[in-house]
């Protein structure tokens, strides 16, 4: 017999309602009043808790079924009753080892846009474009249930039930699985510090959210009364995606909105339960978090005061190349745009580590131990969902920068210190905008969203006639890979160039040494030439729109974005917005 439960303190009677949908309309329904156990749990045992029978919860007199907080499945939306669901996949993953954060590379997409179809299965049938491009991680951007059709997927409310549309909770498991047999470790985004607008229905069961607003709504209550369930709904989530669903990573979306001032942080108590899990399923579990401190205490081991977390999301990283790629120095661009910034995060991982942010108004962040905090820690990129996604018209690099310079990017991001990540359709330069987009059935939730979005820019400085319309289906439709491209003129040769230089990386360690303090740079800001010392390899740049003269040491050019030419006293003349890659023949000192 199936045990049904539900955690609510703020409710004196539970019911759970239960129907066949296989049945006709007219079929009865089962209601069974669940008995309160301690901690403001209910539970029962219902012999109609089957798999596909539907069923949600009646709190006190009320009559509006609502659908459990830890639903597996949503067949009908949020707003809608759950599903019960059977965790019987036949997995085939049995002897997939693993993939730990070295040697790294991740490539970020979205479920509803990476394909026409917009979903699971046909994500599938583009593992191997993946695999032959030579990344090793596929990050997929939120899949929790959210209110509409499509979404960004940060918005969700029903955080244990996978999105129905793009596939449910077995069409994610059979991603998962054949992500593995090509190879590819997964990395999951998930959203633990907030609940979506619409179809929020936990603060009705007990006490999920306290007092505050962070930039999204309220905060997740992690610190107050009644804070350990939701603490253990939070840590049982994250278990959740780890094991019964072969997730190897989790990208933890913005930590630093999780207010917790108790005795040990969210994320240092997760980190430990990851670990453990880990060492039972013998293979690597991570977790990288997304966060704007620019505080070593994610990755610091959690014996010496640290969260314990595996990486993190470095932005600075992204500034200091966007801005010399671009020339763009609005708001918190406003401090990077040199390569005096670029060599600093190239060697030190954070820009603000301690220094003057203009943009915040105060100082920020703290420096990193090179000597002893690997580069891999750091996962940097040159586009992302937000960075594409938070600009007004989602316009991507290559409609903000010269070809040239998109390859230059392209070369220094790859042969960093850094764990890369890339965006999905960066590798071809997609034309495809991908603006934020949403699909809001409720009108009024539909225009505080679109308002909202036009003021954030306004404020920005941003042309609020470039703003598209979150609601607007053709944002969403619009923003869908045109996987036509790759072949097409201005876009296969990108695509060369990325295959290109991620065999490089894989083929030639000192490229990939995430050795910082190993790292060393030279540059002439005036000139805007730069060159980082990489083992044994150099890998130059020239920013400048005319060819010019760098110094070089001797050696062999293994790559080069454009035609290049020695000169005397060993330098070579490389073209305007050019960059090169040379195996150096002379003995050169660590």
């Amino acid at each position: 017999m199936a045990e049904v439960a539900v955690w609510a303190p703020n409710a004196t009677r539970v019911r759970v309602r239960i129907t066949d949908p296989s049945q006709p309309i007219t079929a009865p329904t089962v209601t069974t009043n669940l008995q309160a156990t301690t901690g403001g749990w209910f539970q029962a045992d219902v012999p109609e808790a089957l798999p596909g029978h539907e069923y949600g919860f009646l709190l006190d007199d009320d009559e509006q079924v609502l659908p459990d907080p830890r639903s597996r499945r949503q067949p009908h939306g949020v707003h809608q009753p759950s599903s019960f669901y059977a965790d019987d996949f036949a997995w085939s993953d049995a002897d997939w080892p693993g993939h730990d954060l070295p040697d790294s590379v991740i490539y970020e997409l979205h479920t509803g846009t990476f394909t026409q179809a917009g979903t699971f299965d046909a994500a599938i049938d583009r593992l191997d474009h993946l695999v032959e491009l030579g990344v090793t991680h596929v990050e997929i951007l939120p899949i929790n249930d959210f209110n509409g059709e499509w979404n960004w997927g940060y918005d969700g409310v029903l955080w244990y039930a996978v999105h129905e549309p793009y596939g449910g909770p077995d069409g994610f498991k059979r991603l998962v699985d054949a992500c593995h047999g090509a190879g590819l470790a997964v990395v999951l985004d998930v959203v633990y510090n907030h609940l979506g607008a619409s179809g929020n229905y936990l603060q009705r069961f007990g006490p999920y959210l306290k007092a505050g607003h962070n930039t999204w709504g309220d905060l997740i209550n992690l610190d107050g009364g009644s804070a350990g369930p939701v603490r253990q709904y939070i840590l049982d989530n994250a278990i959740m995606w780890l094991s019964e669903f072969h997730v190897d990573a989790l990208r933890l979306d913005a930590v630093h909105a999780l207010q917790d001032i108790s005795g040990v942080h969210l994320l240092a108590e997760l980190s430990g339960r990851v670990k453990n899990l880990s060492t039972e399923l013998g293979r690597p579990l991570l977790l990288i978090a997304e966060s704007d401190l620019n505080d070593p205490i994610m990755f610091t081991d959690r014996g010496e005061g640290g969260y314990g977390l595996d990486g993190q999301w470095d932005d600075d990283v992204h500034h200091a190349l966007h801005t010399l790629l671009t020339g763009e120095r609005q708001a918190y661009y406003a401090d990077f745009g040199s390569l005096s910034a670029l060599a600093k995060v190239l060697t030190r991982a954070f820009f603000h580590d301690g220094t003057y942010s203009s943009f915040r108004g105060r100082r920020h962040g703290k420096p990193v131990d090179t000597e002893n905090t690997p580069g891999y820690r750091f996962v940097a990129c040159l586009q992302n969902h937000d960075q594409v996604g938070n600009r007004a018209a989602g316009d991507r690099l290559p409609l903000i920068a010269p070809p040239g310079m998109l390859k230059v990017g392209a070369t220094l991001l790859l042969t960093s210190a850094f764990t890369p990540l890339l965006w999905m359709g960066e590798e071809w330069a997609a034309s495809t905008p991908w603006p934020f987009f949403t699909s809001h059935p409720e009108p009024e939730l539909a225009e505080a969203t679109a308002n909202g979005r036009i003021a954030e820019f306004a404020d920005h400085g941003w042309n609020i006639d470039d703003v598209v319309n979150p609601q607007d289906p053709a944002a969403f439709t619009g923003a869908k890979l045109r996987w036509s491209e790759l072949e097409q003129p201005g876009h296969a040769d990108i695509l060369a160039l990325y295959r290109r230089l991620l065999r490089l990386r894989r083929d030639f360690p000192d490229l990939a040494d995430p050795r910082l303090n190993r790292v060393k740079v030279d540059f002439d800001e005036d000139a805007q030439w730069i060159i980082v010392h990489r083992g044994s390899f150099d890998v130059l740049a020239n920013l400048a729109d005319y060819p010019q003269l760098l110094p070089s040491a001797s050696g062999k050019v293994l790559f080069s974005t454009e035609p290049w030419t020695y000169g005397e006293d060993l330098r070579i003349t490389l073209p305007a917005w050019s960059a090169c890659i040379i195996r150096v023949t002379e003995s050169r000192q660590p």
